[in-house]
């Protein structure tokens, strides 16, 4: 399986000055080829090919005088970038004619320098790990990188990125084998929610930490000195950098902890089901900060690539599926109640429940039912099946072959 390790870097101010180039001739491979497509599409004309696209605004444009300055930077840089805008073409053709999975997705854009993230591909053939600890990316030098762990195999590939807040990051994809954990009898069903981020069905309550919302009285500082800055100023960068510098902050904190508590859950359980929710619906409700800072999305994701990882199943239950409407003890089905309803008692057996805790139990049975089931399909509340939500495909990366590549798994020089 394909994992992607992230490693922060420190490219002094020649090799920023060189990574800018690159950025910028990676962004107009991408216009000039899109505007070609575009062009011959409004025409008429056939789809323009990536050999011909290649050819006339690689190959062909750093002859000219006015495209010169592509020269300047790694070949590799430029023909990933033709390869990411063929994947980017191949997704919205496959989302119209229903061969990918998902959520469709619109057609490629023109790319700005103004971005506030920019980034680069490179295969094995432009970068390698040197023996010093540094990173060689050609046409750029030998990059500065803060090694946290292990690379566990030799990389494939790799995609350099500077985000808003001016920090640039190194990303490796490796190709891995699963490291099964010991096999365990336990499962957990898991109830999502926003005054407790979760409820095991065990009874483990994990209180929502709520980054965002602790750091909302700073943020509103620096949005406040940002507002009050000239449009156009230095000033105005710099204080836009400021407040891009406590997002990301509050960020890093939410996924540090997202990893370490999902880490936990899929380490002590053999088996974990959760609600497949419909976060994208409720991010645009009353509660849509509390749910984006909860990042529930994210959460599952770990939970379900990190359950592969370590040979744990994972399944998801059905959001038509009525877990905080059904008693646990009996099965008696109590009908809907309002949020602020946090303990009910069934009226068929007098269980007193917790909503949180009745929730996650039920979502262990359906998530049991499920896997005993083949993944059967839920029913409803009028007792129709239901399908289940796709889940999106993970996006190919561009790698070269284990045969003959220069790296090396591992930190050199450790």
């Amino acid at each position: 399986m394909q994992l992607r390790y992230n490693y922060r870097a420190y490219p002094d101010a020649a090799q920023r000055r060189a990574l800018a180039r690159a950025f910028g001739c990676a962004r107009v491979v991408w216009n000039d080829c899109l505007r070609d497509r575009r062009e011959a599409h409004a025409a008429g004309l056939p789809y323009v090919t990536s050999a011909e696209l290649s050819r006339l605004r690689i190959t062909q444009a750093k002859r000219t005088e006015e495209r010169a300055w592509l020269a300047d930077v790694s070949a590799v840089i430029l023909q990933q970038s033709l390869r990411d805008l063929d994947t980017a073409y191949k997704n919205f053709f496959d989302g119209l004619t229903g061969k990918r999975q998902g959520r469709k997705v619109g057609p490629p854009r023109y790319k700005s320098k103004k971005d506030t993230r920019q980034s680069i591909r490179l295969t094995t053939n432009a970068f390698s790990l040197q023996d010093n600890g540094t990173v060689y990316v050609a046409k750029v030098g030998n990059l500065k990188v803060m090694w946290s762990r292990r690379l566990p195999a030799p990389p494939t590939s790799l995609t350099i990125t500077k985000d808003s807040s001016g920090r640039y990051f190194l990303s490796f994809v490796v190709d891995t084998e699963p490291d099964i954990l010991p096999r365990l009898e336990t499962d957990a069903g898991i109830d999502l929610g926003l005054s407790a981020f979760a409820v095991l069905s065990d009874g483990t309550k994990i209180s929502a930490p709520r980054f965002l919302r602790r750091a909302e009285k700073k943020l509103k500082r620096l949005q406040r000195e940002l507002s009050r800055k000239q449009k156009g100023s230095k000033n105005r960068a710099k204080a836009c950098i400021e407040v891009a510098r406590q997002h990301a902050r509050v960020a890093d904190r939410r996924r540090d902890w997202h990893h370490k508590v999902s880490t936990q859950i899929i380490r002590d359980n053999q088996a974990v089901y959760v609600e497949d929710l419909a976060v994208s619906a409720l991010g645009r409700t009353r509660l849509a900060r509390s749910v984006h800072d909860a990042g529930w999305s994210a959460f599952v994701g770990m939970l379900e690539y990190k359950a592969a990882l370590h040979g744990r199943t994972f399944a998801k239950v059905d959001r038509a599926f009525p877990s905080s409407q059904v008693c646990s003890v009996c099965g008696f089905r109590d009908g809907p109640k309002p949020l602020h309803v946090r303990q009910w008692t069934c009226g068929a057996c007098g269980t007193v429940h917790d909503r949180d805790l009745n929730a996650a139990r039920n979502v262990l049975c359906e998530g049991r039912r499920i896997v005993a089931a083949g993944r059967a399909e839920t029913l409803n509340a009028c007792g129709a099946p239901v399908r289940r939500a796709h889940v999106p495909a993970q996006r190919g990366e561009a790698g070269s072959r284990r045969k003959g590549q220069p790296t090396q798994a591992g930190i050199p020089g450790r």
